[in-house]
């Protein structure tokens, strides 16, 4: 929720404190930029140790950040509050995503489940920034922002320090030895990440302040812009899953950015009202493939579980917020829609690098005991053929109906 909350924001900002696009965009760099640092690091640590209270300690981190950013009016003080949510996402997610992949099984839809929580959040956020702020004066009510975190980041901590279990790894003695990472497919992937991050992160810097002042349909509209593309990719978190469960998880990646690019033009070319039917596509088709990702990194890296974690969630997607910066201050000396067309050039990209993965080694799968979707499962019991008995005879039958034996 509070990633989502700090896009919701800035409309807020740019209108109670005259930002330019380009300080608005920047402020999701601040989001970003340390996190993309020190999630690996996470990442890291969870391989050699279990730290079951970086998840409810990362959330009330990422909470109180937001809620200070709306304090102070020097911008760099609210950089640092912004950034200071940064450093709370970055020690959720690693711990978070291995427990989750442990608890799936090796299912892609399970998986999404975990992702899409993730996105529900994003999209609620925008709602929550909205149901505060709007009717209080400036940006001062972002302190009650804090209050969700506070509160369940104690219920959390309580409940796993109770049932540890919860987020234990599992343990499969001897087999982490033969296990080989495939570092090239890992990098290609990531290259995968980064570019859809750039996509992600424009859209969700962009696409509220796009409906709002370029459409001219206000902040309540924009805010509704944001709440739709994101409400519309957990959906499309959890289809991704079932297809990528169904036909595998590389041509659901492909087909994502494929998709994308005919959704993206839309938006920057469709006017108001008929805006929010591309911008529920574009949440939908290109959010199918995160939990993919996630699960495709923790395969090409199945000794690293966290490492591939903290890079795929942390790393390889904090880049696009990187990039954020300079599309407001394009925005800023051309257009916001003029921005919305330039993401279109890094998704074809993206597509050509996801076309050359490989689907991750079968013998990391099968020493992690995980299903081969390449080897046929082995016969039930009830599809077997039953031997007959050797004291059985067959009998045909005549005519008329009546066996007679031989």
């Amino acid at each position: 929720m509070y990633q989502g909350a700090v896009p919701a924001l800035l409309p807020f900002f740019v209108a109670d404190r005259h930002y330019s696009y380009a300080e608005a965009a920047g402020l999701i760099f601040a989001l970003t930029a340390l996190s993309s640092v020190i999630q690996p690091v996470f990442g890291a640590l969870t391989d050699r140790r279990h730290l079951f209270w970086l998840v409810p300690a990362g959330l009330t981190v990422a909470g109180v950040g937001v809620g200070l950013s709306g304090l102070p009016h020097s911008y760099p003080m609210t950089f640092l509050a912004i950034a200071l949510a940064g450093v709370g996402v970055a020690a959720f997610h690693p711990e978070a995503a291995r427990a989750a992949r442990a608890a799936s099984v090796d299912s892609q839809q399970a998986m999404s489940v975990f992702s899409v929580g993730g996105n529900v959040g994003y999209a609620i956020g925008p709602v929550f920034v909205f149901a505060v702020l709007f009717f209080l004066p400036g940006t001062g009510g972002t302190v009650l922002l804090a209050v969700p975190a506070l509160i369940t980041g104690v219920v959390v901590f309580v409940v796993l320090h109770q049932h540890p279990e919860a987020l234990a790894p599992r343990r499969r003695g001897g087999q982490r030895a033969q296990l080989s990472d495939d570092w090239r497919g890992f990098i290609g992937l990531s290259s995968v990440v980064v570019l859809r991050s750039i996509v992600y992160f424009g859209l969700t810097s962009l696409v509220a302040l796009y409906v709002g002042t370029s459409l001219h349909g206000g902040k309540g509209l924009g805010e509704a812009a944001l709440t739709t593309m994101v409400g519309f990719g957990a959906i499309g978190t959890i289809t991704g899953g079932r297809l990528a469960d169904r036909f595998g998880r590389l041509p659901v990646v492909r087909a994502s950015f494929a998709a994308t690019i005919v959704s993206l033009l839309a938006v920057a070319l469709t006017p108001l009202p008929w805006v929010f039917l591309p911008i529920a596509t574009t949440g939908f088709v290109l959010f199918q493939s995160f939990s993919l990702t996630v699960t495709l990194g923790q395969d090409y890296l199945p000794t690293r579980i966290g490492t591939s974690s903290g890079v795929t969630l942390g790393l390889a997607i904090s880049v696009g917020g990187l990039v954020a910066p300079g599309l407001g201050a394009l925005a800023d000396a051309t257009s916001l829609r003029v921005s919305l067309l330039v993401l279109l050039a890094f998704l074809p990209a993206g597509l050509a690098i996801a076309l050359r993965l490989r689907e991750p080694g079968r013998e990391s799968r099968q020493s992690l005991g995980r299903p081969d979707p390449l080897t046929p499962r082995p016969p039930s019991a009830s599809t077997l053929p039953v031997p007959r008995s050797d004291t059985q005879s067959v009998v045909p039958r005549s005519p008329s109906g009546v066996g007679k034996e031989r």
